[in-house]
């Protein structure tokens, strides 16, 4: 099976109109380690810092939490992964609508199947989920829901922001990749296919990155359905979800996962600056 190995350098500066006293921050920007995908490096800097504390969220997700006391006009953040990518056997679902949708599995992955503020599906999109239900299995629905999302909406940054809804987004039919999910994770709880928000990076190139070779990478937001186990489904990027795909974390939205949140005392934001690279290695 191939593999290949990327160091992911996420780099982010915000500037202030003036003086900022305390900034306390959660972020989430160390790479999962997991089956096809091992974290051999992971570290986090940040300027100015006074302190910071590592855990593990509810969701699995590594969060560093820091503070920053020192007064300053620029707070810059660098977070530096060593991650290898390989090829994981996708076993074809032997899980029907039966399973899927008994009391068992409802209950166990309810958190996965509870709609939340920014997944609510408006009508036309649980009425596009209803007839990929008649699909004969769930993947295969999750497949064409999916599908029907991407062909509906017009990828365009810029025009929704990180706290828009799926019925928001779906009434102007423009988005980025969090508001693809958003609806597709709607859609699919509508009809009782279990499915959580994934957060991570993926590049902006087509194709295999050379060896050696630098890449501009964003981050970037893609689903995952239970149908037996859990099965990657990206409606921004219609195929499989491939080798330049590296998770952070995944959760019920964008809320559990956000890379970057928090608060300060001081002066407005005035400038954010955010720079990913990936450089393949391997």
């Amino acid at each position: 099976m191939s593999s290949r190995r990327y160091r992911i350098v996420h780099h982010t500066t915000m500037r202030y109109e003036g003086e900022v006293s305390t900034s306390h921050n959660e972020l989430r920007m160390t790479p999962v380690d997991e089956p096809g995908q091992a974290t051999l490096e992971a570290r986090v800097r940040v300027r100015p810092l006074t302190w910071s504390n590592v855990y593990e969220d509810h969701w699995g997700t590594q969060v560093m939490s820091m503070e920053a006391q020192t007064p300053h006009d620029v707070l810059e953040i660098e977070a530096i992964s060593l991650v290898e990518r390989s090829e994981v056997a996708v076993e074809a679902p032997d899980t029907g609508w039966e399973v899927v949708r008994s009391a068992e599995t409802q209950d166990r992955l309810s958190e996965f199947l509870a709609q939340t503020p920014r997944t609510a599906p408006p009508a036309e999109v649980a009425e596009l989920a209803a007839q990929a239900a008649d699909e004969p299995t769930p993947r295969g629905a999750a497949i064409a829901l999916a599908d029907r999302v991407h062909e509906a909406l017009t990828y365009e940054p810029g025009i929704t922001g990180w706290q828009s809804t799926a019925a928001e987004v779906w009434g102007q039919r423009r988005g980025v990749c969090q508001d693809f999910a958003h609806i597709t994770l709607g859609g699919l709880r509508s009809i009782g296919i279990p499915a959580r928000y994934v957060s991570g990076y993926v590049t902006d190139e087509s194709g295999e990155i050379e060896r050696g070779s630098s890449v501009v990478a964003r981050n970037h937001a893609w689903v995952e359905v239970w149908d037996g186990d859990w099965y990657p489904i990206d409606p921004t990027n219609p195929g499989p979800v491939g080798l330049d795909h590296v998770v952070i974390g995944r959760g019920r939205d964008y809320d559990d996962v956000s890379p970057f949140r928090g608060m300060f005392v001081g002066s407005p934001l005035a400038e954010l600056d955010l720079e990913i690279t990936y450089t393949r290695v391997g």
